[in-house]
């Protein structure tokens, strides 16, 4: 499992968590792309927009590896702001490419984009 260096564990102040420390020796727990509903707590905004303006700030448009990505956060952005970058894709995998769709997460979350966060 690739672990990146220097991407936040955590939304500081938090317990938001963006990194796991080790791999699960079982596999990789699954990417599932999760519904997100309009009466989402806002700390969970929160954490989502921290989340988006550091995979923005550590990756950019580059295609990313998800390595040591929490799954659960990342479930959160699945199949709208982050976009698998390889077919066939296997969520379940440590080594899956992803990419960020720029134009969908600048929509969603323009602060992580227009410099205002962080």
């Amino acid at each position: 499992m690739l672990k990146h260096k220097g991407f936040p564990g955590r939304l500081p102040g938090t317990d938001f968590q963006f990194t796991i420390r080790r791999d699960n020796k079982k596999g990789a727990t699954p990417l599932v792309a999760r519904e997100r509903y309009a009466d989402r707590k806002p700390a969970d905004r929160r954490a989502d927009e921290g989340f988006m303006w550091a995979l923005w700030d550590y990756f950019g448009e580059e295609p990313f590896e998800r390595g040591n990505l929490d799954a659960g956060r990342l479930s959160w952005l699945l199949e709208r702001e982050v976009v698998p970058a390889e077919e066939p894709f296997d969520p379940a995998s440590y080594e899956a490419l992803l990419r960020i769709d720029v134009v969908r997460a600048r929509a969603s979350f323009p602060a992580a984009f227009d410099g205002s966060y962080g």
